[in-house]
């Protein structure tokens, strides 16, 4: 697997985004991005900034699960050097991909091979659930599991408090895996079966143990 999971896109823009894809998509006779802004309640809003972002780079294809058929997606994320999957309301993103059917589709492509860009809700979206995200489940979903490309969930946007380490402890109380807490400067990268720290601020929340700080450029070793 190649995934590139952030907090944020970017200062102000997706320079982060960007970034991260351009060696996938250089040299390609003709690069495409499959855009995946599922958590946004309207998919076409940032579809022309993020056309425009990736101009020089590669052709920008959106996913809308509300209105495409099932085999039109799959044709996109076929066709597709990079799957990014933006940010927004994690529950969702994760209720679009069900009720479509696409996640198994597309975590199929993801352990193929397909890199994935993602930030905020496409990066919680890479745990076994989205049980510790932060966003209010205003969907009504029932869908939980999420893509379980890694055996640790993930918190976004972390803010080091005692009220989120209190809040994020509860989830012990059910589930044994660890959570992976990301401040909003964190680049996590993992490359094959290595996962590790690239930059920012980060920390492991395991049950019934004290939070990890985890150093940048380290192997993040968790088992669940």
């Amino acid at each position: 697997m190649e995934l590139h999971l952030f907090c944020i896109p970017g200062e102000r823009d997706i320079r982060h985004v960007l970034d991260a894809s351009r060696p996938y998509l250089q040299n390609k006779d003709e690069p495409t991005v499959a855009f995946l802004p599922q958590a946004w309640l309207n998919v076409n809003h940032w579809y022309e900034y993020t056309a425009q972002s990736f101009s020089k780079l590669a052709k920008v294809e959106l996913i809308d699960t509300e209105s495409m058929t099932l085999a039109e997606m799959e044709a996109i994320l076929r066709r597709a050097h990079v799957v990014y999957i933006s940010g927004g309301n994690t529950f969702l993103l994760n209720h679009r991909l069900h009720t479509s059917r696409l996640l198994p589709y597309l975590r199929k492509k993801i352990l193929a091979g397909l890199p994935v860009v993602a930030f905020s809700a496409g990066t919680t979206l890479c745990g076994p659930n989205i049980l510790t995200s932060n966003d209010l489940n205003a969907v009504e979903t029932t869908h939980f599991a999420g893509l379980n490309l890694l055996p640790f969930n993930f918190n976004v946007h972390y803010d080091d408090s005692a009220e989120r380490d209190d809040w994020l402890s509860d989830y012990h109380v059910f589930q044994p895996n660890p959570v992976v807490l990301m401040a909003d400067n964190a680049y996590i990268r993992v490359d094959g079966r290595k996962t590790s720290l690239v930059r920012g601020d980060a920390w492991i929340l395991r049950r019934e143990a004290e939070k990890e700080k985890i150093e940048p450029g380290n192997t993040l070793k968790i088992e669940a």
